[in-house]
């Protein structure tokens, strides 16, 4: 109480409900003394202190002091918060709900835990309301702590920073089925946090998180209305599991996730492989039923620790106040909504607001405070505004509709002692409006404009039951005109323009090497690559606005995953298409259903591209009207297909369906009423079905239509397959040989894997075709009878010479096997650089390789020339050869050859030079032989045929001495 004394004199005291300073604490000294004045506030009297009295005096009793003690609860915040705890069952095991052992000074908190993964979350709200507008307060962040799986964060700062996509994807989850929960005339701001305090890598955080932000509200002070909860269905054969575990999910061909209270439907989300209609809503009556019974259980927990509810904090706009406004704008609000275009409607109602105000101003419903800022505010404003983060976001959906109300001072809707006042005299002119209690209405300005939204959704919703007829003139299933074109951008991989009457979607494909891939950083530690995304762009000048371009909001990542998933079914394998694949839509236009736009353009967009999907898909809007019966209607909810943005604002659900005729690949449903029941669903899914049949029609018209097949300006991909074994030989020492392979080629990148993949990245056909020969040269197994031609004798020695057939393969010629005849030394023939050809004849037990360019001389004698070069060869060249093979000549079989050339693999692939030295160019004889070896423990000969190989789309079954060329190093 003695800390009031200095918030007297320096103006009002901030309240803060996170820090309180102690209650008696003594008063500071004043620096700078007030004038002399004497202050009463209530029953305290504050002198001068220049007049020589006390500083002050308190004029109260001592049982109004007892009572004020007994209010302030000295004990703290936390005392008759007792933990408690409750297992709640879900699926096949149980969840365990613990309140009030963490988090005690938040208005609710709570910690709900599924195996070992442990979610916390927290509920506070500001004790000041915002100032009303027509968008609820609601802040939600969600946030996996990397302590959570014992680990810390790869970066290089070692700690969590800016919310990942995926955690701002649960922050959806989170906000979107909470929202509609939430009470009108309630604008106390609002935040939820939730934190993944453990995880065992097994049970998923997401629908925890989703749980658990409801139960924290339910035990909070915030008057949500219903209890929320939320649940994940998998699908396995037949099996509906609630909550499945990452194991189980692996094998599921559903991810649901489901929101809703003891009695409605508020949010679903999923994607599947072309689920069918009725295997989606079986799904969702499972996720019912287990909502369900999460929050019978709930309710009883908040009967035991819940906070009461602070509905006083409600402030609605005056009953009064509606009848008015129908009553200027009535007529002329009819004739406004008629017209079809978005933005002339949209001005068209702004200009009747603006008439409506100004008439209730001018009749003194409304007095109209002009009184300027101050520059110090501005200034102040500024620099606020300067100051925040670039992801100034908010959650939940953007309101596309034609009437948006910023938030704005709610001034006094009453006049004390009204009868009496100088402003009686000034409305004696018209008819003074009294309340209940004698005093004169006024409205504040806001309230008059959340009233004329509120108003002008009730007479769109009246249109439409009426009369049949939309805003633009549709019938209820019918579909905004649809064109779409491809092959805008010429330098682009893909592009397309899809376009569905006032909403417009540009989709760019982007085709590249792995190192286009999105790095994810998860919980468990594994690097997770994907290597398809989608990204979704929403301008201000998609809806004629201007406005602050920063990074992409919650809305705009939430759409592009949503389009992404539609898509991602669609796609090839990466063995058929090793691309990774990067798609762009951006929003030129928008008058609802701008992601499922996304979906229809990305689909033209990855044709064109060259992209062999599996098919073509599509997406569409649904809306409802629920209570027809209001408007006039008999009672039967209407369902709207492919909904304007007026549409979305104005109407009770919002249904977005991917897919194809066959089933459902993505969907989405928000629900802002409860009561949303399953034959609605289905009779929505039904009428989204057709809607797709004609969207894909109308896209199978596109002009021009998709090419179909890869651009000149996209990157070239080739896979190719060697033996694990063969990959160092690839990689070379510290990766030197990769490095000389590209800067040989000129490619721009080889990626290998250890299951022997090799993938080469170039940007031309010639530069991968050489790549290509030298990985294969490199990488080749060599098989006996196969010719080398070209080859270059990389070393002499006294018994032969040693040759390279291939990049790093070497063979040893024995100095009988260079010549016919007899040679004394191999320097008199032959010099270092020298190329030949040659033949491989034998492979030794440790993978050496016996060469003979004796064998393609056309005196060659083939019975003789194995035996005696085996002979011939001294120990240190012998090194374990195989035993003694012997060439039998028999004309009736044929010997298959592969004729390899290597002229230092410097030519592409098919046009290998076929130049050989002077003394090779003759030819071969025209004798057939097959090759026989002679085991030690046997005497009769076995038969070994050898292989033959294809070169191109041919086998080569006789050695020619004609210039041919050949393939290179085809894949191992």
């Amino acid at each position: 109480m003695l800390s009031c004394t200095n918030s007297i004199f320096h103006g009002p005291a901030t309240k803060n409900r996170h820090s309180q300073p102690s209650k008696f604490q003594r008063p500071k000294p004043l620096l700078f003394p007030p004038r002399p004045r004497l202050a009463t506030i209530g029953n305290f009297k504050f002198h001068s202190p220049f007049s020589g009295k006390k500083l002050f005096s308190v004029k109260a009793s001592i049982d109004s002091s007892s009572q004020v003690l007994e209010s302030l609860d000295i004990g703290g915040p936390h005392i008759g918060l007792q933990p408690y705890s409750v297992k709640i069952p879900v699926g096949d095991r149980y969840i365990l709900v613990e309140t009030g052992h963490m988090g005690r000074q938040a208005s609710g908190s709570v910690t709900v835990t599924d195996g070992e993964t442990i979610v916390y979350t927290t509920v506070c709200f500001n004790d000041v309301p915002s100032e009303p507008s027509d968008f609820f307060p609601l802040s939600v962040n969600y946030q996996e702590r990397f302590s959570a799986a014992g680990r810390t964060s790869g970066g290089f700062f070692k700690r969590e920073g800016k919310t990942k996509d995926h955690e701002v994807l649960i922050c959806r989850l989170i906000d979107r089925p909470l929202r509609p929960t939430m009470p009108k005339g309630f604008y106390h701001e609002t935040q939820i946090l939730s934190w993944v305090l453990s995880y065992d890598g097994l049970h998923s955080p997401d629908s925890l998180a989703v749980t658990a932000a409801g139960i924290a509200l339910a035990l909070s002070e915030v008057p949500m209305t219903k209890t929320v909860a939320g649940v994940r269905i998998g699908l396995v054969g037949d099996k509906y599991i609630v909550n499945p575990t990452t194991e189980e999910m692996e094998n599921s061909e559903l991810d649901l996730m489901l929101a809703g209270t003891d009695s409605a439907i508020l949010m679903i989300e999923g994607y599947g492989h072309f689920l069918p209609e009725e295997k989606l809503l079986k799904a969702v009556e499972v996720g019912q039923d287990a909502v369900r019974a999460i929050c019978n259980e709930v309710d009883v927990l908040v009967k035991k620790c819940g906070k009461p509810k602070m509905t006083d904090a409600i402030k609605l706009p005056p009953p009064e106040l509606y009848k008015y406004v129908e009553e200027i704008a009535g007529d002329e609000l009819v004739k406004v909504l008629q017209i079809r275009n978005k933005i002339p409607r949209r001005k068209a109602l702004s200009s009747l607001e603006e008439k409506v105000l100004k008439i209730l101003t001018e009749n003194g419903f409304v007095i109209n405070d002009a009184s300027p800022r101050s520059n110090a505010e501005t200034i102040a404003e500024i620099l606020e505004v300067e100051d925040e983060d670039e992801e100034v976001i908010v959650d939940g959906e953007v309101d596309e509709g034609d009437v948006h109300i910023k938030p704005t001072p709610r001034k006094p809707t009453l006049l004390a002692q009204c009868s009496l006042c100088s402003l009686l005299c000034y409305k004696a002119e018209r008819e003074v409006v009294l309340s209940e209690g004698g005093h004169a209405l006024l409205f504040s300005e806001v309230d008059v404009k959340l009233v004329f939204k509120e108003v002008t959704s009730k007479f769109l919703r009246k249109r439409i039951v009426e009369g049949g007829k939309r805003s633009d003139g549709r019938t209820p299933n019918e579909i905004r005109p649809i064109n779409s074109s491809c092959g805008l951008l010429p330098r682009a991989h893909g592009s397309a323009l899809f376009t569905r009457g006032e909403t417009q979607s540009l989709a760019v494909t982007t085709l590249g090497d792995n190192k286009m891939a999105q790095r994810i950083d998860n919980l468990m530690g594994v690097d997770d690559y994907k290597r398809f995304y989608l990204q979704y762009s929403f301008p201000p000048s998609c809806v004629g606005e201007a406005g602050r371009i920063g990074a992409p909001s919650r809305r705009e990542i939430g759409h592009g995953m949503l389009a992404e998933r539609s898509l991602e079914t669609i796609l090839p394998s990466e063995n058929d298409f090793p691309y990774t694949i990067r798609v762009e839509s951006t929003i030129t236009e928008s008058n609802g259903s701008s992601s499922m736009a996304s979906v229809c353009g990305g689909c033209l967009a990855l044709q064109d591209a060259g992209v062999p999907i599996k098919c073509s898909i599509a997406g569409i809007a649904m809306g409802l009207v629920l209570d027809t019966k209001e408007f006039g209607g008999d009672g039967t909810p209407l369902i709207l297909s492919d909904i304007t943005g007026s549409e979305d604002a104005s109407g009770d659900m919002d249904f977005k369906v991917a897919g194809n005729e066959d089933g459902i690949t993505a969907f989405q449903m928000d629900i802002k009423v409860g009561g949303i029941t399953l034959p609605i669903m289905r009779e929505a899914l039904l009428q989204a079905r057709e809607g797709r049949k004609h969207i894909l029609g109308e896209m199978m018209n596109c002009s021009p239509p998709p090419a179909k097949r890869l651009s000149k300006y996209a990157p070239l991909i080739h896979v190719m397959k060697v033996r694990p074994d063969k990959i160092n030989l690839i990689i070379g020492s510290g990766g030197k040989k990769v490095k000389s392979i590209i800067e040989q080629s000129g490619i721009e990148a080889i990626d290998t894997e250890d299951n022997g993949t090799v993938k080469i990245y170039a940007r031309d056909l010639a530069s991968l075709e050489k790549s290509k020969a030298i990985i294969s040269n490199l990488t080749m197994v060599p098989s006996v009878g196969d010719v080398y031609r070209n080859c270059e004798i990389k070393s002499i020695a006294t018994y032969g010479v040693f040759v390279e057939i291939a990049p790093g393969r070497e063979g040893l010629c024995h100095i009988s096997e260079l010549s016919s005849g007899w040679l004394p030394k191999a320097e008199d023939v032959f010099k270092v650089g020298d190329r030949i050809d040659v033949k491989l004849i034998e492979i030794n037990d440790k993978g050496q390789l016996r060469l003979s360019h004796r064998a393609l001389l056309p005196d060659a004698d083939p019975d003789n020339s194995n035996s005696n070069a085996t002979a011939a060869l001294p120990d240190s060249a012998n090194n374990g050869l195989s035993d003694e093979a012997t060439s039998l000549t028999n004309a009736g079989l044929v010997e298959g050859k592969t004729e390899q050339t290597n002229d230092n693999f410097n030519t592409p692939k098919g046009t290998v030079s076929s130049k050989r030295n002077s003394e090779d160019d003759s030819v071969l004889p025209s004798k057939k032989f097959i090759r026989r070896s002679v085991s030690p423990s046997q005497d009769k000969p076995v038969a070994n045929k050898d292989k033959i190989k294809k070169t191109g789309n041919r086998a080569v079954s006789s050695v020619s001495g004609k210039d041919e060329s050949s393939l290179v190093g085809e894949q191992a």
